[in-house]
């Protein structure tokens, strides 16, 4: 059997799957409230956080049993070993109680993000959403600036034209409701929180790897999403459904189309995680703009999306737009590598200079040249 996951092309094969992924999860769930009206957003985040939760459960489970095997062979321990080999030797870390509430408000930031995402995709087009989703990086910098981070002109001004682009993408009807449209926004301001707040998590004090982040916080998600379905009354309206049009005896695509998203969501976690440990930053923004145009062409003939020659230039110009962005923030990143080699360089020269000079000193001294 091949294992296509140690072959020397895997960094393609898992920017492949992590593409499937992107575009699977926001068509099926589009798919759910458009396809099989299943106008449950809030019950559907919770779905895809249980799986989330199970996932890394099983993660955890795998690799535990890989450690503590002694080379017994189950099935657990073959899983894990895979796991293993691909995403390293993850540990769950203990975090105080001021890591605990840390982890806490990013899983309502983490939970808010997934159930507003969905409740705008049940309003508004995937390409309308997906359009609004590009003001991403422009409200990150604006949080940012708030925050007294630096963010060079240079990158204020490369967020210019997809502000454009969005602008001339929304005028006129591109298959919005002024209630879909408030949702979008508020969506887009929660990306560009998460974006900040997982940053944070990732590399700040608690430094959690990906994988253990996501076991931490998708049980408090999921508990979140499903309190919100309760009081929101979609949980007694799908049982009320249950019998004459949810149950997969009667009708098995609801649910066949809710687990499938519910699983994607966590592969795409996955898929996610080692697309960024085996490509560049630089190539994974590529993939991202590929995404956004295949995602807009796939809803467009999918789901019967009319499109005007002027949203259509809009979409063209945040496409571009997009793509420059990610170039100037790439770029930037490198010059700031090569600026931290060079002044660790210059303080290692530095300390040589000063050792050299001390030296000198020495030898010169009187006691020294007695000795």
């Amino acid at each position: 059997m091949i294992n296509i996951f140690a072959a020397p092309d895997s960094a393609t094969i898992w920017l492949l799957l992590w593409t499937a992924n992107n575009i699977g999860v926001t068509l099926l769930n589009k798919s759910a409230f458009a396809k099989v009206d299943f106008k449950y957003p809030y019950f559907l985040s919770f779905v895809h956080m249980m799986c989330n939760s199970v996932g890394s459960m099983i993660v955890f489970r795998s690799i535990k049993s890989v450690n503590e095997g002694g080379g017994r062979k189950t099935m657990f321990t073959n899983i894990g070993g895979g796991i293993h080999n691909l995403l390293g030797n993850i540990t769950r870390k203990e975090i105080d109680k001021a890591g605990k509430r840390k982890v806490l408000a990013f899983s309502v930031i983490f939970s808010l993000n997934i159930a507003i995402g969905n409740v705008s995709l049940r309003h508004v087009s995937v390409n309308f959403n997906q359009v609004m989703r590009s003001l991403v990086p422009a409200i990150t910098i604006a949080m940012g600036i708030a925050l007294g981070k630096n963010i060079s002109k240079r990158r204020q001004m490369a967020v210019l034209p997809v502000i454009i682009g969005v602008a001339m993408a929304c005028y006129g009807d591109m298959t919005f409701t002024t209630l879909g449209f408030f949702y979008t926004v508020f969506c887009v301001l929660l990306a560009a929180l998460k974006v900040i707040a997982s940053g944070e998590m990732l590399t700040g004090n608690l430094k959690l790897h990906p994988v253990d982040l996501l076991g931490h916080m998708a049980p408090l998600a999921m508990t979140q999403c499903l309190f919100l379905s309760v009081i929101l009354g979609e949980v007694s309206d799908i049982a009320s459904r249950w019998k004459t049009e949810l149950n997969p005896f009667v009708n098995i695509y609801p649910v066949l189309i809710i687990m499938m998203s519910g699983a994607f969501s966590f592969s795409l976690n996955i898929c996610s995680l080692m697309a960024n440990k085996l490509t560049s930053p630089l190539t994974l923004c590529i993939a991202a703009n590929v995404k956004q145009v295949l995602m807009i062409a796939m809803s467009t003939i999918v789901f019967g999306i009319e499109i005007t020659f002027n949203n259509g230039m809009g979409i063209v110009v945040v496409l571009i737009g997009s793509s420059w962005y990610s170039y100037v923030s790439m770029a930037e990143k490198g010059l700031d590598k090569i600026s931290q080699k060079e002044t660790r360089s210059n303080e290692r020269s530095g300390d040589e200079e000063e050792g050299e000079v001390l030296l000198s000193a020495k030898q010169s001294s009187p006691l020294y040249q007695r000795a």
